[in-house]
């Protein structure tokens, strides 16, 4: 097996260790939510400082040794000299009232236990709505109105298939001046929505804001090769992405969207969401672009003179696909969603053709390095995020090029059976 090939063996715990300092004591070490305490073998942790995130280890524990304590000799060995900056938004006055959308289609299971952890956030004026994508059974409806709807879940149907189609009708059915974004297989830190939403009260022109990403299990192999390609994680080190000053470093902005973020934990004002017309209807999961919903929302929103900012206290746990077929379709497509929302960006906004292609050269390297392979020697265990040196099989690595390629082709497919389709927030009009 693949993995197997690279050094990994076996299922890697997964939990938090919370210092008091990178050279204090432990306060904490507990699983990751809902998982199996930390035990001896592989373990893989994030590390807190007094809460606020700041990295992820692998430490290994042997048996009859305190967990703690090797967690935290990894921790203080392997983020000496590289902690991020704590440049947490400071917040005046009262968090603006926010709506969390929760898209879904036949997990009921899953859905449960993220209505769960949204239940338990400490963001003092929210709703949660749940959108039933296309539903064939009525599994969903029957979880949120029977064991939720009384704590306030609120639960709509949208027909039209497709990730992007259920977050536009989350959007027109939200009351919060913020809409924030995740998945049915996550589980959100119970400051997780505070700390997304914090950033807007700070800056008036802040349009979206996006947060971290970690794994909550990695007991299989395609599990743990997801994760040490990258995962769905931007790092650790808070970051503002501005129109007006392109970030220097980032030479395709604000085209390389995938830097900014991703759709299982984001946020946006409402007002900017909508005037930019939501989410494209024939981007996303569920229709034949299958994906880059996010991608395409994340540069509109820059584009449109909104600054975005990546908040890593803004933290949820997911629950990353165990076969290594999901991997497969995965891979496809992740290639697939990068240059359908590309598409899909140049359809909505012919203006940015030029600077599109005055990349284009930069962009087809970049699309080569992000899906090349990778063998034996690139980081073949999760926490080495940006190191640019993940494990990606050739097999995968095709798989995601031919994702690319077929990206346009898709997204115009998808545009060609949601035409005509209007923004739910304008059907009554």
């Amino acid at each position: 097996m693949l993995v197997r090939e690279q050094g990994v063996h076996g299922a890697i715990g997964v939990g938090e260790l919370d210092l008091d300092g990178l050279d204090g004591g432990v306060l904490s070490l507990t699983p990751a939510p809902g998982g199996p305490p930390v035990r001896e073998g592989e373990v893989y942790v994030l590390v807190r400082l007094g809460g606020r995130p700041v990295g992820t280890v692998i430490g290994r524990v042997g048996r009859g040794e305190d967990a703690a304590e090797v967690l935290a000799a990894a921790a203080r060995k392997q983020l000496a000299g590289h902690l991020p900056p704590d440049e947490r938004p400071v917040t005046p006055g009262r968090l603006p009232r926010a709506s969390v959308v929760v898209a879904t289609r036949e997990r009921a299971g899953q859905l449960a236990r993220a209505l769960d952890s949204l239940l338990r956030q400490d963001h003092p004026d929210h709703e949660v709505v749940v959108v039933d994508n296309n539903p064939a059974t009525a599994q969903t409806r029957e979880l949120v109105e029977g064991s939720y709807a009384a704590h306030g879940v609120r639960y709509v149907r949208e027909p039209v298939p497709g990730l992007a189609a259920a977050h536009n009708r989350g959007v027109a059915e939200a009351g919060g001046t913020i809409l924030a974004f995740t998945d049915d297989d996550v589980v959100a830190d119970p400051h997780w929505l505070s700390a997304l939403t914090a950033p807007f009260a700070a800056d008036p022109g802040l349009g979206c804001t996006t947060g971290l990403i970690l794994p909550a299990r990695l007991t299989t192999p395609a599990q743990i090769l997801l994760e040490s390609h990258g995962g769905f994680t931007k790092g650790f080190a808070p970051r503002c992405f501005d129109p007006a000053r392109p970030p220097a470093d980032e030479p395709l902005f604000p085209f390389t969207a995938g830097r900014f973020g991703s759709g299982a934990n984001m946020a946006f004002r409402a007002a900017a969401l909508r005037a930019i017309g939501g989410f494209d209807p024939a981007t996303g999961t569920g229709t034949p672009a299958r994906g880059g919903d996010d991608l395409y929302a994340f540069a509109r929103t820059v584009a449109a003179g909104h600054r975005l900012r990546y908040t890593p206290e803004a933290l949820v746990w997911h629950h990353h696909r165990e076969t290594w077929q999901d991997l497969e379709n995965q891979a496809y497509g992740y290639g697939a969603g990068l240059t359908a929302y590309l598409t899909a960006l140049l359809v909505r906004r012919p203006d940015l053709l030029p600077a599109l292609l005055a990349r284009l050269p930069r962009g087809l390297a970049h699309a080569r390095a992000i899906s090349a392979h990778r063998g034996a020697g690139a980081q073949a265990v999760p926490g080495g995020h940006g190191a640019q040196d993940y494990p990606w099989s050739r097999g995968l690595s095709r798989l995601e090029r031919r994702g690319m390629l077929y990206g346009p082709l898709g997204y115009l497919r998808a545009r060609c059976r949601v035409r005509g389709l209007r923004r739910p927030w304008e059907a009554g009009r």
